[in-house]
């Protein structure tokens, strides 16, 4: 693939994002809190994630191994800060969620599409198509990675706890809903998806390249308006209780 050609699948991959964007606003992706019968069959939680996250991790895997460049400092970076938060996502995460919740396979297949066209966006630019020049040693020093790589690894870590937080909202057998109260969630209802955004627009600088922005952009056209439906959600259930707390950027939205 040509750089045009890769840039014309960029376009178009921004442009089929904020489609998702609006359409969210407007539909409820059916897994956790908002799954309905509609969605059609449902598997388990866990094999769900499993099925659904692998696939970017070996496609990066795959890339990564074909790449005359694997080795060069700078891009065997990249790939191991991807590959932590991958590995995390496919094979621990999903080992650590409790209860008996089901994902339909519609939103699974949609998960898997997405994640191969991403890993395939990340991997082809970093691996492949990057200007030799651009990712020598001297990047490791520079402002875009150390601006990148603190906000990287906060929003990773903001992430994983408030994933902890979630999981221990409710005791063994007990299948109410909760409105969490630690961590970041004092000031906004979808914490664990702000940390995600912090960590994707860390990965977006550190790279500096428009794979990166690519994935931030639908990161955020994903796990935005289903902040929003979940705070609406809260406030149904929960009324005054959910205070001033914003959707998913502390004291804007």
């Amino acid at each position: 693939m040509s750089i045009d050609t890769f840039n014309l699948f960029l376009g178009v991959m921004s442009l089929i994002a904020l489609f998702v964007f609006i359409a969210l606003y407007f539909v409820k992706a059916g897994y956790g809190i908002f799954r309905t019968a509609s969605w059609g069959v449902a598997i388990s939680n866990k094999l769900a994630w499993i099925l659904m996250e692998a696939p970017v991790f070996v496609v990066m895997c795959v890339m990564w191994i074909y790449s005359e460049r694997r080795f060069e400092p700078v891009i065997f970076t990249f790939f191991l800060f991807f590959q932590i938060h991958y590995f995390q996502r496919a094979f621990i995460f999903p080992l650590l969620l409790k209860g008996k919740s089901k994902m339909p396979l519609a939103i699974m297949s949609m998960g898997v599409l997405f994640n191969l066209l991403n890993g395939y966006m990340q991997g082809k630019w970093i691996f492949y198509l990057a200007p030799e020049t651009m990712y020598q040693s001297g990047w490791l020093t520079s402002p875009w990675f150390i601006i990148g790589t603190l906000l990287f690894f906060a929003g990773m870590l903001l992430n994983w706890q408030s994933d902890y937080i979630i999981r221990h909202l409710r005791k063994p057998g007990d299948t109410r809903h909760y409105l969490p109260q630690k961590g970041m969630y004092r000031y906004v209802t979808s914490a664990n998806y702000f940390g995600e955004i912090v960590e994707w627009a860390g990965w977006a600088i550190l790279t500096c390249s428009l794979s990166g922005l690519v994935f931030l952009w639908w990161t955020i056209a994903n796990l935005v308006p289903r902040a929003n439906a979940i705070w609406c959600r809260y406030r149904e259930e929960f009324g005054d209780a959910v205070g001033e707390r914003k959707r998913v950027f502390p004291f804007l939205y």
